[in-house]
């Protein structure tokens, strides 16, 4: 059959990039209840649906994962809606669900039925890995654990999924806002652009795009992880505990992996405006559908634009995000995806560390919320540009192979920094304070490969699932200071200086250039076994390989060159799980993972800490229920390590101001978790969750204090019934345990101690739906307006206030 091409083909073609608005976009509206006449070839099952929905004048949504390697046998004939999808889904697992008038989508079929119509929530059983569009709080398939496409009551480990839905629901715009709402994390801003994430008492550095692993290096801020703009992600997945066996080195704390959005096999879009507190305005403009006739090739494309000032005094940001996907049908059997996204940064007034945590007689500060640390000129400009590609080819006999690779671009070019967060101010004066900070740039380059294949085989008269695979990653880091900058060391009345101070010299040259490169590589592979109908036996290992060097060199001083390198090889993390089936509903479950994770830190002696090594364990009982709308889970796990890194408390590295760090070996993490995402009924989502966890060394002192041992996160949305049913209201609660610091800053000031009493932070929202296309929303954060500081820095001893009350107003039309 011949189609004419869509309008969304003609703007996307010059360039997947180009912010271009569209007008009438979907010219094809026949009668769609009704016979029409079809005449569509055998092939690619997404090619065929593409063309049905087209000429039905419906919208189907689904992701190229649910229909990679499918095929349809065409349909030839007239035919009406329900029997046409019937037709082209036979036998392939799959079924349509209605989500509206004229909107369906793709989902696992769990009885047979190509089709399920009527007053369907959109909710429904059935869910793909895919939540744009569905507007659940939970997914059907995840694959963060071990890669493979598993439930989340498959997976023998604990798996939080953040969706679209709720990041639309909650105005998530940024990845820490996203965090801040993840079951069993703790977000912590150790500055304006800086941020630490804590997860059953660690901090969490793996980081991935759609599966490929990244490097957080917090130490130079180059940090674009953490401050990922949310408009281009489908969801969010975080596995909490270990992942060696697909990331080599990792901590126990947890794996975040930031999946972006993909072409969808009909036109969909949607354009949003926004404004909210401290002038803070943002919009936003995302379109997506087929580029060609046949639907064989598909794009997607996201634009976002924010500006904003802030509760503290002189800061203010300026971001631009853009978004290209494009996804390709090479054959039947082969998938190409290419694509790029770019983030810019621009930040005025920034502080890359906060406020003193104490004053000189070593009581604790407590300043408005409003203080900034940082001079109105000090800026951290960051560039971030990703692009990536993969492409999947189905081998036959059910099994696939896939080749993915990332790679990021970062540039903090031009940076100023200067912060009053040198020493502790007089309580009655103010005086006693030193800038820290100055000027320089830092790049960053990054690049992740993964080669896997995976499917069935037969053994013992049943079938089992394998995976093998091989990945590598280097990370590459150069940061440039300036020397002579006159900033460093100036002294500054706290009360007083009003943020006001000499910009930096920039004219003296480079100091020094720190090159670190890491390289990581590994062969993994992992199979689940299922002796029984109820029973999986996951097994698997990883083989690595690890290098870091880190070269300094200064310009002027060469003598002062030092060069610190660290290897491994052939280092084995092994990995374990079951699963049983108790009945339908209920699954108990056992894991285990092994601990490797290399450490650049160094001692008060200038030497670098060995690798920490440990064991994960993790048992629960995992729960879907209302045919997997609705997923619970309890878990109880403990982590035990050697070789944890802590500070040691008054001692710095020789020939530097920071912090020296120790070795803690027999650390022991224990903790349990209980939580439930989904629909309780129709039109009610419910997010709940409660974390414990206690970290103590050898001799059951308790240590990592600064992140909480207690949270509980709360949130639910309800669409009210009958005469009402076009309004949404929501609400929540985070609460958190309190936390406390105690160092040894000097030896003026003695042995200290910081405090954060428990607090809870309460929100709100509603979306009232004007038509089918137009919705407003608003939603209210910290609604009583709590004080509380988000970090107690051990580092820099130094403190950041958690947002006032705010509240940010949306409005959306979608297309």
């Amino acid at each position: 059959m011949h189609l004419r091409p869509s309008l969304l083909a003609s703007c996307l073609r010059p360039a997947a990039l180009t912010l271009s608005l569209a007008g009438s976009l979907l010219a094809l509206t026949p009668a769609w209840a009704k016979p029409l006449a079809y005449d569509i070839p055998a092939g690619s099952l997404a090619t065929a649906l593409s063309q049905f929905a087209a000429a039905s004048g419906v919208m189907i949504t689904f992701s190229s994962e649910e229909t990679a390697g499918l095929q349809s046998p065409g349909l030839h004939g007239d035919f009406e809606l329900e029997q046409g999808f019937a037709r082209l889904l036979q036998g392939s697992g799959l079924r349509v669900l209605q989500a509206g008038e004229k909107r369906y989508v793709l989902a696992r079929s769990e009885n047979g039925s190509a089709l399920e119509l009527g007053a369907t929530s959109i909710n429904a059983a059935g869910l793909g890995a895919t939540t744009d569009g569905t507007g659940s709080y939970t997914t059907g398939s995840s694959n963060t654990a071990i890669k493979l496409p598993l439930s989340l009551r498959e997976t023998p480990q604990s798996v939080s999924v953040i969706t679209r839905q709720r990041m639309d629901d909650q105005a998530l715009n940024d990845l820490t806002d996203v965090l801040k709402q993840t079951p069993g994390l703790s977000v912590q801003s150790l500055g304006s652009e800086r941020f630490n994430i804590y997860s059953r008492g660690y901090s969490v550095d793996n980081y991935q795009f759609d599966g490929i692993p990244t490097t957080l290096d917090i130490v130079s801020q180059v940090s674009a992880q953490s401050l990922a703009d949310m408009a281009i992600y489908d969801r969010v997945e975080v596995l909490r505990g270990a992942s060696g066996l697909m990331t080599g080195a990792g901590d126990p704390s947890a794996t975040i992996n930031l999946v972006r959005k993909r072409p969808t096999a009909e036109f969909k879009g949607h354009v949003t405006a926004g404004l909210g507190s401290w002038d803070k305005y943002r919009t936003e403009l995302d379109l997506s559908g087929p580029l060609t006739p046949t639907g064989n090739v598909r794009g997607r494309m996201v634009a976002a634009y924010q500006q904003n000032n802030s509760y503290v005094d002189h800061y203010s940001q300026e971001k631009q995000i853009f978004y290209g996907i494009l996804e390709a049908d090479l054959s039947d059997t082969t998938l190409l995806t290419v694509g790029a996204d770019y983030q810019k940064n621009e930040p005025e007034g920034s502080s890359s560390v906060a406020f003193p945590l104490f004053y000189s007689n070593g009581k604790q500060t407590d300043f408005s919320r409003s203080t900034n640390s940082a001079a109105r000129w000090s800026s951290n400009p960051q560039d971030a540009l990703n692009t990536f590609a993969s492409i999947e080819q189905q081998l036959g006999y059910d099994w696939s192979l896939r080749v993915a690779v990332n790679q990021m671009y970062i540039k903090r070019d031009d940076y100023k920094l200067a912060t009053a967060s040198w020493g502790f101010p007089d309580i009655n004066t103010g005086a006693g304070v030193r800038l820290y900070g100055g000027a320089g740039s830092t790049w960053q380059k990054q690049t992740g490969v993964d080669v896997m294949a995976q499917g069935p085989f037969q053994l013992f008269g049943r079938q089992h699932e394998l995976i093998v695979g091989y990945n590598f990653s280097r990370f590459e880091n150069r940061h440039s200071p300036l020397r002579g900058t006159a900033i460093e060391g100036t002294f500054v009345n706290f009360y007083d200086w009003d943020n006001y101070t000499k910009e930096p010299n920039t004219s003296n040259g480079k100091l020094y250039d720190g090159d670190t490169t890491i390289y990581q590589s590994g062969s993994y592979i992992a199979t689940r076994l299922r002796p029984t109908d109820d029973l999986s036996i996951i097994l698997g290992a990883r083989a690595s390989n690890y290098k870091y060097n880190y070269d300094l060199e200064y310009v002027l001083t060469p003598n002062s060159n030092r060069n610190t390198q660290y290897r491994e090889s052939g280092v084995v993390t092994p990995y374990a799980g079951v699963v049983y089936d108790l009945n339908d509903i209920h699954s108990v479950y056992a894991s285990y993972t092994s601990i490797y994770k290399p450490q650049s830190v160094r001692d008060a002696n200038g030497a670098t800490l060995d690798p920490r090594e440990g064991d994960n364990y993790e048992v629960g009982l995992k729960s879907e229920f209302f045919g997997g709308r609705l997923n619970t889970s309890i878990a109880a796990y403990q982590i035990k390590q050697d070789n944890l890194a802590v500070v040691d408390p008054g001692k710095v590295i020789p020939g530097t101001t920071s912090a020296a760090y120790k070795a803690v070996s027999g650390a022991t993490t224990r903790g349990f978790e209980v939580e439930a995402n989904g629909e309780l009924m129709t039109d009610w989502n419910v997010a709940a969750s409660y974390n414990h966890s206690i970290t103590e060394d050898a001799d059951d002192e308790r240590i990592n204090t600064e992140a909480p041992a207690n949270m509980i996160k709360l949130w639910s949305t309800y669409r009210l019934p009958g005469d009402f049913n076009r309004l949404t209201v929501g609400g929540g609660a985070n609460w958190q345990s309190g936390t406390h610091i105690t160092v040894t800053p000097s030896s003026a000031l003695g042995t200290v101690k910081a405090t954060q009493e428990q607090f809870t932070v309460v929100n709100l929202m509603a979306r009232y739906q004007l038509t089918d296309q137009l919705s407003t929303s608003l939603n209210v954060n910290n609604v009583f307006d709590k004080k509380y500081i988000s970090a107690l820095d051990t580092t820099f001893f130094s403190g950041y206030y958690g947002e006032p009350r705010n509240v940010m107003l949306t409005t959306r039309y979608d297309f």
